[in-house]
């Protein structure tokens, strides 16, 4: 009796899977094959050049090759282009791997979702996307995931910062975009950061502006402590802040006529008091600080399609890096989150592990390495410390012998 149940769970199972629309994928699973989906820009002569590659630690050797920044100092600009598609109605999953194997210093490691129409082969730093997302560091200050939206021709930050990895390994970046107007930041398939489009990003003109109009009253009292008008100020405060030490004299030796009349050196007075204020009391007249009233924003309306990106056609790394090393992998553009989820943990999922054993391994090996190269030195110097013991040794028993001869000589013999 509960087959029919069954049978429904697994058609409604398929029925999601089938309704899931992957736009992209990209693994590198083909060797150099890469190459010809993917658009060097000619835009400058000098941009950096990918290499395929796993890098010097993994969790497969194969399933890990992605495309690797291979110079330093270097702009980086590739493309892959895709069957074009709009967002409108459903969600946007952008996904993809990276890792700064290469302890990066200063670099990009983000990705930029551009029209369409984008000239591929003239690609740069200024050409106009949809979205910017992705890790992004420099130095000590600089870590954090970029999430940049263009609106109206116009690009704006989000104004949350959101923490980047900055090891070694490799990391899944996620970035959800969905039709409500609402995303989602996941690292390592892990929720990092959410929000709204109006409330994250300055997109929108504020709904609420302060009132041109409105004025504080003149009689508006916001002072919540006043002075008390009953106190006095005691009648032997005032003292000198410094005076003539008592205990200070005259040298025996001063000279009125070389020296001038002899004045003792001031010192701080015991009993200055500072400056006398009278005790403050509660101000009866107090209204507490005045908020200035706040009126609806003529300028703003409200725009449901902020989220919506109509002619999605491309997917570019334009990057500076100072230290190049760093390896894209498994990217992926769909239309369904638990798609996106599934596929970092076919990929990302099952050689995270591996890839960090193989790296501790390494770390291993090359610390005893470098223990044994310090202890052969330490012995290297060691021996050579009794080297130099004993041919000093072997010196002052010369110079015993020979003052014994000359001892035993006469003078004209020697």
């Amino acid at each position: 009796m509960k087959f029919p149940v069954v049978i429904t769970v697994v058609l409604a199972s398929l029925a999601l899977t089938i309704d899931a629309t992957v736009y992209f994928k990209e693994q590198f699973l083909d060797g150099d094959g890469w190459k010809s989906r993917w658009v060097e820009s000619k835009h400058k002569s000098d941009y950096g050049q990918w290499k395929l590659s796993a890098g010097n630690f993994y969790g497969d050797a194969e399933a890990d090759k992605g495309i690797r920044t291979s110079q330093d100092a270097h702009f980086y600009a590739l493309s892959a282009h895709f069957e074009p598609f709009s967002n409108e109605g459903k969600p946007l999953v952008i996904q993809f791997t990276v890792k700064h194997e290469q302890k990066i210093d200063c670099g990009g490691g983000y990705v930029k979702l551009f029209p369409d129409e984008l000239d591929q082969s003239d690609m740069h730093g200024d050409s106009q996307y949809y979205i910017m997302f992705g890790p992004d560091i420099c130095g000590y200050s600089t870590k954090k995931v970029h999430v940049i939206i263009n609106y109206k021709g116009q690009n704006h930050l989000i104004k949350k910062d959101i923490k980047c990895k900055d090891d070694e390994l490799t990391h899944l970046y996620t970035l959800i975009v969905n039709p409500d107007q609402t995303y989602e930041v996941k690292i390592d398939n892990e929720k990092v950061e959410s929000g709204s489009f109006e409330d994250d990003w300055d997109m929108l003109p504020l709904k609420k502006i302060k009132d041109p109009e409105a004025k504080k009253p003149s009689d508006w009292d916001d002072r919540a402590k006043i002075d008390d008008p009953s106190d006095t100020k005691p009648e032997d405060w005032d003292k000198p802040e410094t005076i003539p030490d008592p205990d200070a004299k005259k040298p025996d030796d001063w000279d009125e006529d070389m020296d001038g009349e002899w004045e003792p050196p001031m010192i701080a007075n015991p009993e200055y008091k500072g400056e006398w204020k009278p005790k403050q009391i509660d101000n009866p007249d107090y209204k507490g600080t005045w908020v200035h009233p706040e009126i609806d924003n003529p300028e703003y309306t409200q725009d449901a399609t902020m989220y919506k990106f109509n002619n999605i056609g491309v997917l570019g790394l334009d990057l500076w890096q100072v230290k190049s090393g760093t390896i894209f992998d498994n990217f992926l553009i769909t239309d369904d989150v638990k798609e996106a989820e599934e596929f970092g943990k076919e990929t990302w999922g099952k050689t995270k592990g591996p890839e960090k054993k193989m790296k501790d391994e390494q770390e291993d090996m090359e610390r005893k390495l470098r223990e044994e190269e310090e202890k052969e030195k330490n012995k290297e110097d060691a021996e050579g410390d009794d080297e130099d013991d004993k041919e000093d040794d072997e010196n002052s028993d010369d110079d015993a012998g020979i003052e014994e001869d000359n001892n035993g000589k006469p003078k004209d013999e020697l």
